[in-house]
Formats: C-alpha cells, sequence, structure tokens
C-alpha cells in the first residue's frame, strides 16, 4: 500500500510540474495538468472505502432528514413525498397535547443556527418585509422592501407585559427569519460541526462558497505538497462519490451555459491569481448519504430544499461517477394549462421539470 501511495504522489507531481513551474500568464496547459493531477488524486481517494468520519457524517445528516420529516425527490427528479417545512408546526398537531420540539420545522432551523452563531445567531438572520404591505388593499400596489434582523424584533418583543403572547411573537419572528435566511449552508455546518470536526478544519458559515473556496484551496496546497488539516478537497464533478462527500451546485446566470468544468476552472483562476474575488457565490452543497452501487444512484440530503431537508437520489455513471446531466424522465410537454388572458404565450419555452436538473459542478471530497 506504501508503494502505491508513492506511485500515486509521484504520478500528481509529474503532472503537476507544468502547472506549478509556469508564471502567471501562461497558456491553457497549466489548467489541464492541474486538474488532471487533481483527479488523479480524487481517484486515489476514491478507490478506499469511505473513512469513519464521512460515516458519521452521512449518519447525522440522515437523522436530521428523518427528524425533520423533509421531502423525497427521486432519481428523475420528481418529488413523491411532501414533508414538513421551514415555516410549520407539527404535522396534523391538533393543540390537544404537546408538541415535541424536533418536530416543529422553524425550530430545527433555529437549531442549525444556533450551532454555527451561538447564542448572537438571531442578529446574524433576516427578517424582510413591505412598507405598509399589512393595511393595503390594492394588489397592484407598490411597496419598498423592509429589513430588519431578527434580534432586533426579538428585543423589541420583550416590552410586550403579556406572557404568552411574548412567547408566540418570539416564535413569529424565529419562524419569519426560517423562511427570509436562507440556511442550507447553515444545516451542512451543523452537520459536519455534530459529526466533531474542528474549525481548523473545515469553515463553519452561512454561505457556502466558504467552505468550497476552502476545499479549491486545499487542492491546490496538496499539489504543492503543503496542505493543512482542511478535511475537504475539491474534485471534478465526474469523480466517484463516497458518503460524507458533498455535492454542490451553483444558480449563478452569468455561469448558465458554462460547463462544469468551466466553473471550477474560474475559482481555481481566481484563487491562484490571489484575488480577493469570489465570483461563484449563489451556490449549494448537499451531504451523500449512501451510494446504492447495484442501482447506479446516490443519494444526498440537503437543508432548504424546497424550504425542508430533503432526500434526493441522483443517477451515477456505469462506472459509478456522478453525472452533470439529472435531467430524469420527466416530461413538461403534457402541461397544458392555458397562460393567464393578460400573458403573452412563449413560444418554444421548454419548462425544466426535474428537481434534480441543477447546475452540479464540484465535488468536495474527504481527504
Amino acid at each position: 500500500m506504501r508503494a502505491l501511495a508513492r506511485t500515486v504522489v509521484a504520478a500528481i507531481v509529474v503532472a503537476a510540474t507544468g502547472f506549478l513551474a509556469h508564471p502567471a500568464h501562461a497558456q491553457t496547459e497549466r489548467p489541464a495538468a492541474f486538474w488532471k493531477a487533481v483527479q488523479t488524486m480524487c481517484d486515489a481517494s476514491a478507490a478506499k472505502p469511505a473513512n469513519e468520519l464521512g460515516k458519521r457524517i452521512a449518519q447525522i445528516a440522515i437523522e436530521e432528514f428523518s427528524r425533520f420529516g423533509g421531502h423525497r425527490i427521486d432519481a428523475d427528479g420528481r418529488l413523491f413525498r411532501f414533508g414538513l417545512t421551514e415555516a410549520e408546526h407539527e404535522a396534523e398537531d391538533d393543540g390537544k397535547r404537546p408538541a415535541r420540539l424536533d418536530h416543529l420545522g422553524w425550530w430545527q432551523v433555529m437549531k442549525y443556527w444556533r450551532a454555527l452563531f451561538g447564542d448572537e445567531f438571531a442578529d446574524k438572520l433576516e427578517v424582510r418585509g413591505y412598507r405598509d404591505a399589512s393595511t393595503a388593499t390594492q394588489d397592484a400596489q407598490e411597496a419598498a422592501l423592509l429589513r430588519s434582523s431578527a434580534g432586533a424584533l426579538l428585543r423589541a418583543i420583550e416590552n410586550v407585559s403579556d406572557t404568552e403572547a411574548r412567547e408566540i411573537l418570539r416564535e413569529a419572528a424565529e419562524r419569519a427569519a426560517a423562511v427570509d435566511t436562507p440556511w442550507s449552508a447553515a444545516f451542512v455546518s451543523y452537520v459536519v460541526k455534530q459529526a466533531g470536526v474542528e474549525p481548523k478544519a473545515f469553515r463553519f458559515a452561512n454561505a457556502h462558497r466558504a467552505y468550497i473556496y476552502e476545499a479549491f484551496a486545499t487542492s491546490m496546497a496538496e499539489i504543492g505538497n503543503t496542505a493543512g488539516d482542511s478535511i475537504y478537497r475539491a474534485c471534478p464533478l465526474a469523480t466517484r462519490p463516497h458518503i460524507g462527500d458533498l455535492i454542490c451546485q451553483h444558480r449563478e446566470p452569468a455561469l448558465a451555459d458554462a460547463g462544469d468544468g468551466a466553473v471550477r476552472e474560474r475559482i481555481r483562476q481566481e484563487l491562484a491569481d490571489g484575488s480577493s474575488a469570489r465570483s461563484v457565490r449563489r451556490t449549494h452543497c448537499e451531504v451523500v448519504v449512501h451510494v446504492d452501487a447495484g442501482a447506479r444512484k446516490v443519494y444526498t440530503v440537503g437543508g432548504n430544499v424546497n424550504q425542508a431537508v430533503s432526500a434526493r437520489k441522483l443517477i451515477l455513471r456505469g462506472d459509478l461517477r456522478i453525472s452533470p446531466l439529472q435531467r430524469g424522465k420527466c416530461s413538461a410537454g403534457t402541461w397544458t394549462l392555458p397562460l393567464p388572458s393578460a400573458a403573452a404565450p412563449a413560444a418554444g419555452r421548454s419548462e425544466n421539470c426535474s428537481l434534480n436538473d441543477k447546475k452540479w459542478f464540484v465535488l468536495l471530497q474527504l481527504r
């Protein structure tokens, strides 16, 4: 095994020599050599069994999905079970018995935020409103957006004397914050933290790009043999997934037509240039929790997926690598509901009917 490891490292160094030796203005050979080296490194790790940390991360994510009771999305991108959402109370709560707090969607979301920010979590969350919308009666009336932190609302609520009304108002503020503040990165941070990972090994954050860029920096450092304690490296999407890995997508309009490789290269280039730019900002990651090799499917769990902790089944290629194409077999061609009379017909428009058809671009692999 040690001989094999030395061979793999040697291959990586040889492949990356051109990448490291050329100046910043080098041409296309540099990124090609770099990604070839990274793919070799990623494939070597993917050939090994899942490690204990990956198993803990996957199990915690599964337990959170089960506790939340969220949605289930099949391999064709169809939502076949609609579960609890972030703003809901316990399903079928008739008020005749006490509710378990971990069966409340919004309470679960606040748990993730508390794990990330501690007692100061409320000041990190946004609550939105629209000027005079609560009293307006004209549906075409325009209203300016209002913003506040949940913390500011909670402090104002403390002036309410009635204890039950005060508690209801507190919960209303937190439920609004659960809806108005994206929490998918807080969910991933919670899962990784619960698995026992320290801050020096993972960039706990409320934005996925923080640990995505960190994983890219780790891959670059590994090529130079200077990697630190970070537990994730950035791998090309066409890498065999293991439980505990993260698979990530983006929603950048400027990159809508770019392939997954071009998106990865943009991030690498920004880091290589020493720039503070983080142009791939609108991102989302999910935890790989199960690989069904026989069926060529991989299951992921993500937070804030259709306003819930949801489980998703994705398609693997014949070699068990992740495919960027997840369009499924659903068809929107049979959707014949007429458009509103005032709406102009969209000639030739093709609706995206698969919830799995996203801009997946990178696998963050446990090292």
